[in-house]
């Protein structure tokens, strides 16, 4: 069971935008990723426990990009595992975490940014999964094997999903779950080189728990990265100011100096 909750908290850590519309692709701002630096991207899941408190789960992404042919390459590394979850989810989340842990993951952006492709996908798996069952065969604990034996049968799609769901949400031209106009009601605010769109997600018909879901993005313009993504979900109530929040993730960018 400590394994299974481990996965769900890693699957709700990634959610996957969807491709962009051509409505979405034709009206996406430049794409100019910064080259003299490094970045630190942020991706954070904080939850609603039982007792009422929340427990908070990140991955720290070390990114550096580089020009090559027609686009760019991104070198993504995960630094580090950060979470105040209870220690024995912690161990198994750094049981399935750890095989990526200072991995380099490889991505090809075209120059417009219209779509993000990992390098050598299967060559990655196969590393990841050595590491995995390499940990396992060096640990006493039942749940790293069966940790090992999840990762190395995992479908494609979720081997992707787990790989690449954060970058392809970096990219703003790639990521189609940014709205626009087209997409319904939303709000917008430009200030100071950032664009700020804002949406809510109202709860689905005949959802037991009616959950409503309020979604911030801020955009670099000078980049056409994604400086901020604030996805909060909440209890919904008859009242609005009696909304209960239960889930809150968070992708954060942050630039360091170049040099």
């Amino acid at each position: 069971m400590i394994v299974l909750g481990a996965l769900l908290l890693l699957a709700a850590q990634a959610p996957e935008p969807p491709v962009p519309s051509e409505t979405q692709q034709v009206a996406a701002l430049a794409f100019a990723p910064p080259l003299d630096r490094p970045l630190t991207y942020r991706v954070a899941t904080r939850r609603l426990s039982r007792d009422g408190s929340f427990t908070s789960f990140a991955l720290v992404y070390d990114l550096r990009w580089q020009r090559v042919g027609r686009g760019y390459q991104l070198l993504a590394r995960i630094d580090r595992v950060e979470s105040d979850a209870h220690p024995e989810v912690v161990r198994t989340l750094r049981l399935m975490i750890d095989p990526l842990i200072g991995e380099t993951l490889t991505y090809f952006v075209p120059a417009d940014g219209s779509s993000v492709d990992m390098v050598d996908p299967d060559g990655l798996w196969r590393r990841v999964v050595d590491r995995a069952q390499a940990l396992a065969a060096s640990s006493d604990r039942p749940e790293a094997k069966q940790a090992a034996q999840i990762i190395a049968t995992l479908p494609s799609a979720e081997r992707d999903k787990l790989a690449s769901a954060d970058i392809r949400a970096l990219v703003v031209p790639a990521n189609g779950a940014i709205p626009n106009g087209a997409d319904g009601p939303i709000m917008t605010v430009t200030v100071a080189g950032r664009r700020t769109i804002s949406a809510s997600e109202p709860p689905a018909a005949g959802a037991a728990q009616p959950i409503e879901v309020d979604t911030r993005w801020t955009i670099d313009l000078a980049t056409g990265l994604l400086a901020e993504e604030r996805r909060q979900s909440f209890l919904a109530a008859g009242n609005a100011a009696d909304r209960k929040l239960v889930e809150e993730r968070i992708r954060a960018l942050e630039l360091s100096d170049p040099g």
